[in-house]
């Protein structure tokens, strides 16, 4: 396909490459646009089909993944400030080789064979994205395109099957087959079948997916004091509003993460007052202790239940830390960040592995802290080792008037539908939200402008979804489809150049013409 004019100078083409792979960013939470996930796409791989050369498409791919990654992190600019733009267009470079595809495979006019292999490898190469920069060293799975239908019940059901993976899959064919519709004429036939085999496996999926069997109910209290100054007074805060729920018949008390600001080791008033509150209540109390160790050195974040008669013992360290705001990774050559930024000054301490917790009462609890609920494998983890409840204690106060707040209580739907158990996102200063098993809303959000408490009746279940017995099947389905299809593209090329090595050299082509040259006159 030639290249539109309007196009041709790259200082127009790098701008809408860069905003157009920004788009996917108005399905997430704030707007929650959910249906444009499944075109937003479109744009960009509509520039990068017009590509003159791979290399042109593939710094269109890095252009446009600069464009998501800003997009989809812009809350970090006012803590990050410059940093944000190094790390978006470091993870920007991901998205290369995938333009390099989309072109291979939807440049020109391509046959009815490769458009139905586009199909399948381009969404491939999108998954293999997520799951390289799901790593937590790389900002982890922040922004994964499945995670914008979030509030879809067909696509919760896909994600009791295959988790995110199988929504982000779906969604990129259905953009792939957009864009042979709108741009590609001849090879029509093979998107529209993937379209129909999109909606019959969304529905299918809606219809006889497994759903949780409910068995029982329990009720969790979340406290959110909102934006106070000081540890002191957030923890007063946090008695006074959970004083008020005596009396209510509870299952559990849940404080957000940073919630008590001192170990407890070496604060027994703090842990003593805790206990009464919890002799108070006739609840266990589940906190998060963002502070340094007594018994080991080090900061650390940590889910800590505390009984009425003080800590249980049962405690869970944070396993997987925020790049730059708990820690800075490489620090001795990135350590610079701090100085232009809001960055760690010293690097948080790790936990060593995920626990399950019982409340007290019998209930099985799998904590998590604030950005590990973002990883489909924790969860998916702690529903095998036995948790009925899943949580998130987070704290988001300091993007408070952001997109993130949302877009980060939005992903306890996701680990809800993909586990079969029920989750609550409980957070200081909102946005607090608690999902049933099937990924549906329990109850209201509690918005960053609250400051209160909530009771929320939480359906437990048991039963094992596909997701969490088979695990992220969709992405090693995806590793082995590109790796099927490198091996037949380099088959295919091998025996191209056998073929014209066997044939010999083409044969000379004849002189051109000249102008002043005309053809020879028959003799009469």
């Amino acid at each position: 396909m030639k290249t539109p004019a309007w196009l041709a100078s790259p200082w127009r083409r790098g701008p809408v490459a860069t905003v157009a792979g920004a788009l996917p960013v108005f399905a997430f939470p704030q707007l929650s646009l959910w249906w444009f996930t499944y075109v937003a796409l479109v744009p960009w791989m509509l520039l990068i089909r017009t590509a003159p050369t791979g290399r042109r498409a593939a710094y269109d791919g890095w252009l446009g993944g600069f464009g998501f990654m800003l997009a989809m992190h812009h809350w970090l600019l006012p803590n990050l400030h410059v940093f944000t733009f190094v790390i978006a267009a470091l993870l920007g470079a991901l998205w290369a080789p995938w333009a390099w595809l989309v072109r291979r495979f939807l440049a020109g006019e391509p046959t009815a064979r490769r458009v139905a292999a586009a199909l399948l490898v381009l969404p491939s190469g999108w998954l293999v994205i997520e799951l390289v920069r799901s790593w937590q060293g790389l900002g982890g799975p922040w922004g994964l395109l499945g995670s914008s239908q979030w509030q879809v019940e067909p696509a919760l059901r896909l994600a009791s099957l295959g988790g995110v993976w199988l929504i982000s899959f779906l969604v990129v064919a259905v953009n792939v087959a957009v864009v042979v519709l709108v741009a590609v004429r001849p090879a029509r036939a093979p998107a529209v079948a993937g379209l129909v085999t999109a909606v019959v496996a969304a529905s299918a999926a809606w219809m006889w997916s497994p759903r949780p069997d409910e068995d029982g109910r329990a009720r969790i209290a979340v406290v959110q004091p909102g934006v106070t100054n000081g540890p002191d007074n957030r923890i007063a805060r946090e008695e006074a509003l959970t004083r008020q729920l005596t009396g209510q018949d509870l299952d559990l008390i849940v404080w957000g993460e940073s919630s008590v600001g001192y170990d407890l080791a070496d604060r027994p008033d703090l842990a003593d007052r805790i206990a009464a509150l919890s002799r108070a209540t006739d609840t266990n109390i589940l906190v998060n202790v963002d502070a340094r160790r007594s018994d080991r050195p080090g900061i650390y974040k940590s889910s800590v239940l505390v009984g009425p008669d003080g800590p249980t013992g049962a405690r869970y360290d944070k396993m997987r830390l925020v790049p730059f705001g708990e820690y800075i990774p490489a620090r001795s050559l990135l350590g610079w960040a701090t100085s232009v930024g809001e960055a760690a000054d010293e690097d948080r301490r790790r936990g060593s592995g995920q626990v399950v917790m019982d409340t007290g009462g019998g209930l099985l609890v799998g904590p998590m802290i604030c950005f590990e609920s973002a990883f489909p494998d924790m969860s998916r983890h702690l529903a095998e080792d036995g948790a009925e409840l899943l949580l998130a204690q987070s704290a988001t106060s300091t993007f408070q008037q952001s997109w993130a707040p949302e877009q980060h209580a939005s992903l306890a739907a996701l680990r809800a539908a993909e586990t079969g158990r029920p989750m609550v996102h409980a957070t200081l200063t909102g946005v607090s939200a608690v999902y049933g098993p099937s990924g549906d809303r329990v109850g209201s959000w509690l918005a960053t402008s609250d400051s209160t408490t909530a009771v929320y009746e939480v359906p437990l279940a048991d039963g094992t979804t596909p997701y969490v017995r088979f695990g992220d099947w969709p992405v090693y389905a995806a590793l082995l489809m590109l790796v099927a299809w490198g091996v037949f593209d380099g088959v295919r090329a091998a025996r191209v150049r056998l073929g014209r090595g066997r044939s010999g050299p083409p044969p000379p082509a004849p002189p051109a013409r000249t102008s002043r040259e005309s053809p020879a006159r028959p003799v009469r």
